[in-house]
Formats: structure tokens, C-alpha cells, sequence
């Protein structure tokens, strides 16, 4: 058994659409982000960083995993799915894994900040972290136009890529131009997998005003 703690972010729907794909047993514990759960010192205990994801497996002598692509990688070898075994498709895997933990998630995360969060708008900032997020994805776009998927077959590097892409709105970055990203997009969110994965833990609808009015809340707490 696998206990998921996470919220209604992208990296925490990595972990969910990854443990759909996947079929593992596993139980959620929703973290509350705009009370600070992350921050307390039981949750600090188990990932010192205070951010979600995190699980514990209990198949695995109670292992605690932190950081969502160390988690990816966790399942997809202990399931033996959605990580290639053989050079030089693993590899590649985990280098796309890496481009989107090290570049799509940080980019767009203060695209984000700066357009949606921050109480006063700094231009240079916004401009400066839509346009590096607008250069990551025509750099997926060229990947895609020669392959279904990011590495040939659908794999962790799709799982951690796709939540962060479907947000680009929210960061004010248009990908309308960019019809094989938009293919992708379009095929990974018709999985039945990703689509329960989603709903892990229920999430906030940001196109109501409420909706978007929490989500405010919340990031403004936490930035």
C-alpha cells in the first residue's frame, strides 16, 4: 500500500495520474496548502522541504519519497512500467523527466507567480518568465512533430510534462500556434487514467470566481 499526500497542484498530479496509470492500492491524504499543513512539523518530518508530493510505500519498509519525479521514478520501477529498462530510451526518458523538473515546472511556476499572484505586477518579470515558458514549449512542440509521444512510447517524462502544459493559460502563455503540442496535449488528457489522476485530490475549478479566488488565496500564502 501506498499513502499519497498531495493537493490540486501540478506536481501533485503527477503522483496521482501516475499511481492511475499505474493500478497501484494506494490512499490519499490531502494536504491543505492554504492552512499550511506543508509546514508543520509532522509533514516536515517526512520531506524537509515542506512542498507536495510526498508517499510512503509500505511495501518497501515504510520508504518516504519526496520530490515528484524521484517519485515517478520510484513506481515506474517498482511497477516495471512507464520507464524503459534498456539504453538509450531510459535515458532519454529521464533526461525529458529532468527538462520538465528543471526548466517547464520552475519557468512556468514564476510565470505564474508574477502574472496571477503577486499584489504588484512587475512587467520585466512577467514578460521574462512567460517568454522562457513560451520558448519551452515550442521546444516540445519540435520534439512532438517527429513522435507520438515525448520519448516514442507514453512514459513518466509525459506524466510529469502534461499537467504543467494544460496550465499555460493560467501563466499567461498562449499555445494555440503549436499544433503537435496541442495533438499531445489532446491525446494525453483523453486517458481515462489522467483524467482520474486529476480528480486526485478533487480539485478547485479555477474558472469559477470562487474557484480562482481560492487558488489566489492559497498561492498568495505559500509564495
Amino acid at each position: 500500500m501506498i499513502e499519497l499526500y498531495t493537493a490540486s497542484t501540478p506536481n501533485g498530479q503527477k503522483v496521482s495520474i501516475m499511481l492511475e496509470e499505474i493500478g497501484l492500492p494506494y490512499e490519499v491524504h490531502p494536504v491543505d496548502l492554504a492552512a499550511l499543513e506543508q509546514r508543520q512539523a509532522w509533514y516536515l518530518a517526512l520531506n524537509p522541504n515542506g512542498r507536495i508530493p510526498v508517499i510512503i510505500d509500505h511495501d518497501e519498509d515504510d520508504l518516504v519519497v519526496f520530490e515528484s519525479g524521484a517519485i515517478l521514478i520510484h513506481l515506474a520501477e517498482k511497477s516495471g512500467q512507464l520507464l524503459p529498462g534498456g539504453a538509450p530510451q531510459r535515458s532519454q526518458v529521464i533526461q525529458w523527466l529532468m527538462f520538465q523538473m528543471a526548466n517547464i515546472g520552475p519557468m512556468m511556476g514564476q510565470a505564474s507567480v508574477f502574472y496571477r499572484y503577486a499584489p504588484k505586477k512587475i512587467p520585466y518579470a512577467i514578460e521574462r518568465y512567460q517568454r522562457e515558458s513560451r520558448r519551452l514549449m515550442i521546444i516540445l512542440d519540435e520534439r512532438l512533430a517527429t513522435r507520438e509521444y515525448l520519448v516514442d512510447d507514453y512514459s513518466i517524462a509525459d506524466i510529469a510534462t502534461f499537467p504543467w502544459v494544460r496550465g499555460c493559460d493560467w501563466s499567461g502563455i498562449s499555445i494555440d500556434d503549436l499544433r503537435h503540442l496541442q495533438r499531445w496535449l489532446t491525446a494525453v488528457a483523453d486517458r481515462p487514467s489522467v483524467q482520474r489522476g486529476l480528480a486526485v485530490p478533487a480539485m478547485i475549478d479555477r474558472q469559477s470566481q470562487g474557484g480562482a479566488e481560492k487558488v489566489l488565496e492559497t498561492a498568495r500564502r505559500i509564495i
